[in-house]
């Protein structure tokens, strides 16, 4: 007998596979997809994952031969972790608080993580937070079976440009990719809302999908209000908006939530604000479309535009989206410091995959193995779990990552322009106006609200607090508290990569 002990995903595919294996398509959602992976796992065993287009992570018992089989998607968008106890059992789940309160578990603060974390914002590669708590990485599947742990990657990202077809060749296979996802996105009696920035990934979701609704956030200061231009693209698809008023308040209330729910920190200033958007979203609807992964598929981020000056430069410093603190001054704040625990380590094997190619392949690869999994699949996933809202993220699937990975580097970046291939997709169903809006990320307006007295107070309190004399030289990150409210707005990050670890272990080391 099989038994599937945990699962958390949405399967795309389920139609094909339902006829493939033989399983009635009229089942309820959690039935079906029950159904699937048991019987994948009949057929095609440690290779069924490569047969599955969605999102999941799951843990089989296999009586057949007294063995857990756990799996992630390839791209990492739902967490699974892992604890060998003493006694050498295996403790795994997708939630790390269901694993805490398991027998066995010996709860302690890897001090090496923070090490990472300074730099990174989030938490990269297998460790965690947990001293001996592991994440499964994606396209990974794991065994257990008489106290001993496989490990086993199952998906590598692999990137074979092709420089013969033209550029609109490229955008019609994406377009055509997408409409075919999108009629596998939900079921027919689902009904769903989306997520709305006014940028060309959410936007081309909303005008590809038969969401009536979406769903933006915005703030009192206008330099940094991008809910009117979300209202009138959402205006121009022909399609509802609601507007989620973040105050500055609402804001720092909610930073112990999300750090709870989170689990393990997150520097990602945008994350409070998700995590607030998913809470006001889930009072109208239980499902919500998000245009996540196409900016590390496609060539979205203005820093990509500096690959080729980088060159084989890339591996020596390249370690993903963010690299905020360098390794004089972590040496210089923390107590704790190890010369041989570095970020570059994680990126290593990733520039060994990469050797041969050009450099932004390089960069976009570091970034979908390390940055998507540690930070944006991470808070769409717990900070959706913790206010009851499913999202699913049309975007990020391997018929789309196989295009990316075939585009020429020409067709993702040039001087002028990032994601070309897309947007010349998106424009099939935008206006240029929008297929063509230049790239604004998700700001947040916390470099001006960390130095007001109204609201920092709680981070104040944090750095001369027990818990940072633990883990910090007390007077150094103070100097650099001090250093931005004196007009070095640059260090708000620093500031709030600190604070963050610093809320989490309050939540997890001090509170309980």
């Amino acid at each position: 007998m099989i038994e599937l002990r945990e699962y958390k995903g949405h399967i795309r595919n389920r139609t094909e596979l339902c006829s493939e294996l033989g399983i009635p398509s009229d089942l309820p959602r959690e039935d079906l997809e029950t159904q699937i992976i048991l019987k994948a796992y009949k057929k095609w065993g440690e290779d069924m994952g490569n047969h599955i287009y969605g999102m999941f992570a799951f843990c089989l018992w296999d009586e057949n031969d007294g063995s857990l089989f756990c799996m992630r998607d390839q791209f990492g968008t739902k967490p699974f972790y892992y604890y060998q106890t003493r006694d050498e059992r295996l403790l795994c789940g997708t939630s790390i608080r269901d694993i805490m309160g398991k027998k066995g578990f010996v709860k302690a603060v890897n001090t090496d993580m923070l090490q990472i974390y300074m730099s990174l914002t989030y938490v990269a590669g297998e460790d965690t937070f947990f001293k001996g708590l592991k994440k499964l990485m994606p396209g990974h599947w794991l065994r257990f079976k008489e106290g001993e742990l496989t490990i086993k990657r199952y998906w590598t990202p692999q990137f074979r440009p092709d420089n013969d077809k033209p550029l609109e060749e490229w955008a019609d296979e994406i377009h055509e990719t997408f409409s075919r996802i999108m009629t596998e996105i939900k079921t027919s009696d689902e009904t769903a809302e989306c997520f709305l920035s006014g940028g060309v990934d959410s936007s081309y979701v909303l005008a590809m999908s038969d969401a009536e609704v979406s769903d933006s956030c915005g703030y009192d200061d206008e330099r940094f209000d991008e809910s009117g231009l979300a209202k009138k693209t959402a205006d121009i698809i022909g399609r509802a908006n609601n507007r989620c008023l973040i105050t500055p308040e609402d804001y720092f209330d909610a930073v112990p939530y999300v750090m709870y729910n989170m689990e393990q920190p997150l520097g990602d200033a945008s994350a409070i604000v998700f995590a607030i958007a998913c809470r006001a979203t889930a009072e109208h609807t239980k499902l919500c479309y998000s245009g996540e992964g196409a900016d590390e598929f496609f060539g979205g981020y203005n820093m990509y535009r500096n690959a080729e000056r980088y060159g084989d430069d890339l591996k020596t410093f390249y370690v993903g989206n963010t690299n905020i603190m360098k390794e004089d001054e972590k040496e210089r704040i923390l107590k704790h410091y190890d010369p041989d625990v570095l970020p570059i380590n994680l990126v290593k094997h990733i520039y060994e995959e990469t050797e041969s190619l050009d450099p932004l392949t390089k960069m976009s690869d570091v970034d979908i193995q390390i940055w998507l999994e540690g930070d944006i699949y991470l808070n769409v996933d717990k900070m959706s779990t913790a206010a009851g809202l499913e999202i699913r993220m049309p975007l990020t699937d391997l018929r789309i990552f196989d295009i990316a990975s075939r585009l020429p580097s020409k067709y993702k970046v040039s001087d002028e322009q990032n994601k070309i291939a897309f947007r010349t997709a998106a424009a099939k169903m935008l206006p240029e106006e929008i297929a063509f809006r230049k790239k604004l990320g998700f700001i947040v307006p916390i470099r001006i609200w960390l130095a007001d007295d109204r609201y920092n107070w709680d981070v104040k309190a944090k750095f001369n607090s027990e818990a940072a004399a633990l883990f910090f030289n007390v007077e150094e990150i103070n100097n650099i508290f001090n250093d931005y409210i004196g007009g070095n707005s640059d260090n708000w990050r620093k500031i709030w990569t600190i604070y963050t670890f610093l809320v989490w272990y309050d939540e997890y080391f001090v509170k309980r």
